[in-house]
């Protein structure tokens, strides 16, 4: 009996690079994507009738965004893959992948599956981060390249990351007001870490050109920055923020916050397959227990991409290859040695320089260590910070998923997506406990909201 097609779940750069390696060895594999076009969150496609260029939209990586645009649209156009866009994987089990497109359901039987599901925005929450006008960076950069439009005409962006300043830089050029990049890293460390990354002096120049760039433009930067808050009637209006605790508020007017704390990888549908986790330290967080090849704990899936390890798109293109490579030689069919072992090398170095940048772009560690009652952690179920403190007090030994069942935090329409990170923190602080001895969150389906009758096509 012929083996059913790969299938991969994400058209980014790990997906699509996957999705090469397997149609090059003679394969078909059926490719699903959230997306309406291939290209994933770094390289998303604008919807028809926009006619900007490649430039505009991906500044320096517009020659990499192509490519695999082009790579893409060639598989697509010849049948060499199976293409499903617009569908999203809402659960999964050893056997199938529960998917809902266009409001239609239906399950996809699989044997192998690469599961290249990228990553979403860190967010922690601060006083203010609900009302209008607060974004997260990714939604703030999905405005700008899907959707044609600024968040805002006086914007301030706030939190750490590369995404920060990267963001920033991409609303300058395309004509909006950033009146303040906050960052909550410090300076010393910034440059610290710039000194460390002699193994990829590109990314370096990219990275001290951004901010160079927006200092010569009148953009204030701060680093440092110990807390942050909103402050509007109705919306958004002005931003405050100091550089540590015996320091006075600043205050910033504005229409438009963007905040986030580093990327998460998206690892929900690894954990509904069984998928075994460890915490990163330097990540500060769950991620999917990974061996060399890209397989997970589980034999027939495997992890690509940002949903493996946060590392950007290039290295996502080069962990695609490997998944796609690893499924090859499990499946008995030939592959070039050479070009497996030089992928091995590349991702090694990469790793180096990755740990470089979550180094210099470490999430605030005590960030709500002084919150104040009232903060809402939940804002799915408007959980706040003092019913927490008020069920650890009742319940002291709690976990993380307790909580969830006594408190709700994590049950909304995001899954926990959002409030994790800092539900997991304020957990740690509490109980006295590393970050680290804050279990891991189960995860439930659906993964993401759907229609009510997708769940009939489990019964």
């Amino acid at each position: 009996m012929r083996a059913q097609a790969p299938v991969i779940v994400g058209a980014g750069p790990a997906g699509m690079r996957a999705a090469q390696v397997l149609v090059h060895a003679g394969l078909r594999p059926i490719v699903i994507d959230e997306a309406p076009k291939p290209g994933g969150q770094i390289y998303r496609q604008q919807p028809d009738g926009f006619t900007r260029d490649a430039r505009q939209l991906y500044g320096f990586e517009h020659r990499k965004a192509s490519s695999l645009h082009d790579t893409a649209q060639q598989m697509i156009a010849s049948g060499q893959i199976d293409y499903r866009p617009n569908t999203l994987v809402w659960d999964a089990d050893a056997r199938q992948l529960y998917v809902t497109c266009d409001g239609k359901h239906d399950a996809i039987s699989y044997e192998r599956v690469i599961l290249a599901t990228g990553a979403t925005d860190r967010v922690l929450p601060f006083a203010g981060w609900t009302l209008p006008g607060v974004y997260t960076l990714g939604g703030a950069q999905i405005a700008l390249k899907y959707q044609g439009c600024a968040i805002g005409k006086r914007v301030v962006l706030a939190g750490t990351g590369p995404l920060l300043y990267l963001v920033a830089y991409q609303y300058c050029k395309a004509g909006a007001q950033v009146s303040a990049v906050l960052d909550t890293s410090s300076f010393p460390t910034l440059r610290q870490g710039v000194q460390a990354f002699a193994a990829d002096a590109s990314l370096m120049a990219k990275g001290v050109y951004y901010m160079a760039w927006l200092r010569a433009r009148g953009v204030t930067m701060v680093h440092g920055v110990a807390a942050v808050e909103a402050d509007g009637m109705g919306r958004v209006a002005s931003v405050r923020w100091r550089k540590n605790a015996d320091s006075a508020m600043q205050t910033l007017a504005c229409d438009a916050l963007s905040c986030g704390f580093g990327l998460r990888s998206e690892s929900q549908l690894a954990s509904l397959l069984g998928c075994d986790f460890v915490f990163d330290e330097q990540d500060c967080s769950w991620q999917p227990q990974v061996q060399p090849r890209g397989q997970s704990s589980r034999a027939n899936v495997y992890l690509a991409g940002d949903g493996m390890r946060i590392g950007g798109a290039d290295m996502a293109e080069l962990t695609g290859k490997q998944c796609a490579y690893s499924v090859l030689q499990d499946l008995g069919i030939h592959c070039d040695k050479k070009e497996v072992a030089q992928l091995a090398r590349r991702i090694a170095r990469g790793r180096k320089t990755r740990q470089c940048i979550d180094r210099m772009f470490a999430p605030p560690a005590h960030w709500l260590d002084a919150a104040d009652d009232a903060l809402i952690v939940c804002r799915c179920e408007e959980i706040r910070v003092g019913e927490i403190r008020q069920m650890l007090r009742d319940d002291p030994h709690s976990g993380l998923n307790r909580m969830k069942a006594l408190s709700r935090v994590g049950m909304g329409r995001c899954q926990g997506r959002m409030c994790v990170a800092g539900a997991s923190m304020l957990l740690a602080h509490e109980q006295g406990i590393a970050l680290s001895g804050v279990e891991r969150l189960r995860n439930q389906p659906p993964v993401k909201p759907i229609p009510i009758g997708g769940a009939a096509c489990k019964l």
